[in-house]
């Protein structure tokens, strides 16, 4: 499989000269099947959703997007993603079932409708259905889907393992694991649902906001600290972990710090920036 790396920021875009190496928009990861020629699969709908319309050729979307859950920096992009807001686009969106029973679309439309968006997700173009998913495997766009539950504080959160039967990784961008105890270090607890996931994928994308000693502030905001997902990696047996959702004032020269000091881990560790293409 091949992944686009489209937006690689947590909470906020981080527009501005520092931010320009690694990237300022938000969550939004794009799949594509080997020797296919565009992505059908899609995590997150971030800001970064913005550059999914550049790598499908001029044509349509025509897949599936998978949220993680509903905070503004995993669903900012939707009513700006103009290859999947056109007459002949397919898009088929899940999210992860709601607490309060709403429906997918009634859940989206509280935070984009009218007065807060002019339009409701109805008013996207093209053949667009909403849904949703619970813990569990499915089936999008030819790729094998494992969803489980993993804490993050605000709705209900999903981190998804994504195979298409010869290569796997792992995506958790939200993961607030300190909400299960302080753990061996007092960066989380290494719970199951997290090790299921990330269990010897090629590639393990994890929640990096903040740095060791920003946890005992800062974790309670719902995020996991780089060596966290450092050591899930190790413990899960992950080939490769690649740090993301960087935290919206983490400039390039901190990022480049983070990545240096992450160079001596006893995994392979990469610091996500917006841009790159990985292929497995």
């Amino acid at each position: 499989m091949r992944l686009y790396l489209c937006g690689v920021r947590g909470s906020t875009p981080a527009p501005g000269a520092d931010f320009l190496r690694y990237g300022g928009h938000t969550s939004c990861v794009a799949i594509a099947h080997d020797g296919a020629a565009r992505p059908a699969l899609i995590l997150d709908a971030g800001t970064g959703l913005r550059r999914v319309t550049p790598l499908l050729g001029g044509l349509p979307f025509d897949g599936t997007i998978l949220l993680t859950h509903l905070h503004w920096d995993h669903v900012h992009g939707l009513p700006f993603f103009t290859g999947g807001d056109r007459d002949d686009a397919r898009v088929s969106l899940l999210l992860p079932a709601q607490e309060d029973g709403a429906s997918a679309e009634e859940a989206l439309a509280k935070g984009m409708s009218p007065p807060h968006f002019p339009i409701p997700p109805s008013g996207l173009r093209g053949a667009w259905t909403f849904g949703t998913a619970r813990p569990g495997p499915l089936k999008a766009e030819g790729f094998t889907v494992e969803a489980r539950e993993i804490p993050h504080k605000g709705g209900t959160t999903f981190g998804y393992r994504v195979s298409d039967g010869r290569s796997a990784i792992a995506y958790l961008p939200d993961h607030c694991p300190t909400a299960l105890g302080p753990g061996p270090e007092g960066w989380g607890e290494y719970h199951r649902a997290a090790l299921d996931l990330a269990s010897e994928v090629d590639l393990l994308i994890h929640d990096s906001f903040l740095l060791p000693e920003e946890v005992a502030a800062e974790a309670s905001f719902g995020h996991a600290a780089v060596d966290y997902a450092i050591g899930l990696g190790r413990r899960a047996g992950s080939r490769r972990v690649m740090l993301a959702h960087h935290k919206p004032g983490r400039t390039d020269d901190a990022l480049d710090r983070v990545a240096a000091r992450a160079a001596a881990a006893p995994v392979s560790v990469t610091v996500a920036a917006e841009g790159d293409i990985i292929e497995l």
